[in-house]
């Protein structure tokens, strides 16, 4: 077998590892930031990923042995158990607690972040106003925790099939990128060339994702690299043989890098979609189906490309078919992360198509909504400019009618007439 891909294969694995525990510290992140700063700490774990993707190599070199090298990137999950015997080494997220009604363990982490940062959470003046006091009123006393678990999703609708589809992307950028890397063992026999290639176009996804989704939204540029990624993948099925071998390795370029950034965005959009209460096990289960992707890859890898057209075939008609999956998820740009299941199942996809009314043809009656905000201030001056206009001393004058006389008299001839039968 040839050494080139039995060290692809096993370098995908060791990938794996440090990608599926940057995961989890992402899903953490995301619960302690506001929705601004959401989408750097989700890139921020991605460039730890790709900076651990150029280390491995070295640690290779260095090892000189897959096994040693197993044990070297297998060893720091032992750093784990720290977080368990320190809980302020790593404590736990506080939407969580309050999500699952651990309301104790929520106010003792709350207070342990205010004494870290300088700050005081509880206000003497505005006891009512402090976030400990709200808690005090929103959950009694007595209140019990709730725990939710992964098997609750079959009696809902909105999150399981959105679960669904963002595990189907995922499956699809991670196990199409194989068809992309094959290409790159043409130009070059050397196993780093494609390996390095692949670990700069993961850099530039994060780079292009952390410029991008903030100002085109979630759904969007999601729907961009999965519309990029079938393309990619069609093209070079169809016309590889009647192609120049410099757009076919450009075209295999764009479709890696569509691939990766398709991989990553459907991680971070899980995150946000997912409810707080089930968040660690829905993201377990798109975890698993990006795995699936990897291990079609690397079982194509151990046969020597065996089967390699059919699977070409049949991920790129999943590409394609992804698309219209992907027009079905929420938008969650700027929108605060989903804590119960109710709130995930509230949750619906923005319209496809803006409604924009038409210049030639306007409505006859334009209807504005007015605004049913209450003010106080507003109030309070309405009132107190009526009470001064009928206040009676306030006016600045007076109106007084002069006496007439009736225009008949009490017999019904009129008072000239009786002056002149006189």
């Amino acid at each position: 077998m040839n050494n080139n891909w039995t060290g692809d294969t096993r370098t995908s694995c060791c990938v794996g590892v440090c990608r599926k525990r940057l995961t989890f510290f992402q899903s953490k992140g995301l619960e302690w930031c506001d929705p601004p700063h959401r989408l750097m700490v989700s890139m921020v774990s991605g460039f730890f990923a790709v900076f651990a993707e150029l280390l491995l190599p070295g640690l290779a070199v260095l090892c000189r042995d897959w096994p040693v090298l197993q044990a070297v990137a297998t060893l720091p999950l032992l750093l784990l158990l720290s977080y368990w015997c320190c809980a302020s080494v790593f404590p736990e997220s506080p939407r969580w607690l309050i999500a699952t009604s651990q309301i104790s363990q929520a106010k003792k982490c709350l207070q342990s972040f205010s004494a870290r940062n300088g700050m005081c959470v509880s206000d003497e003046l505005y006891p009512a106003e402090t976030l400990l006091s709200e808690i005090d009123e929103v959950f009694p006393e007595d209140i019990q925790p709730e725990y939710h678990h992964v098997v609750e999703l079959r009696h809902t609708r909105v999150i399981w099939k959105n679960c669904l589809i963002l595990g189907f992307t995922l499956f699809i950028g991670t196990g199409i990128q194989y068809c992309f890397t094959r290409n790159l063992h043409i130009y070059s026999p050397h196993f780093y060339f494609s390996y390095f290639l692949r670990v700069l176009t993961g850099a530039l996804a994060c780079v292009f994702l952390c410029v991008s989704v903030d100002r085109f939204g979630r759904r969007g540029m999601l729907l961009l690299a999965a519309i990029v990624t079938g393309l990619s993948s069609l093209l070079l099925l169809a016309l590889t043989q009647y192609l120049h071998g410099g757009l076919v390795l450009v075209l295999s370029v764009v479709g890696l890098l569509s691939s990766q950034a398709l991989a990553m965005l459907s991680v971070f959009f899980g995150s946000e979609v997912m409810p707080t209460v089930v968040r660690g096990g829905t993201l377990g289960l798109i975890m698993a189906a990006g795995c699936v992707g990897m291990a079609a890859s690397s079982l194509m890898e151990l046969q020597n490309n065996g089967g390699y057209f059919l699977h070409h075939v049949i991920f790129a008609s999943f590409a394609v078919l992804s698309v219209l999956c992907i027009m079905l998820l929420p938008e969650s740009k700027h929108k605060p992360l989903p804590d119960s299941l109710k709130d995930g199942e509230r949750q619906r996809r923005p319209p496809l198509f803006l409604s924009h009314i038409s210049q030639d043809n306007p409505p006859l009656l334009r209807m504005q909504p007015q605004s049913s905000e209450y003010n106080r201030d507003s109030y309070s001056r309405l009132v107190t400019a009526t009470k001064k206009m009928l206040t009676k001393d306030a006016l600045p004058y007076k109106i007084s009618i002069s006496p007439q006389a009736p225009l008949l008299s009490s017999n019904g001839i009129a008072p000239d007439a009786n002056e002149d039968s006189s």
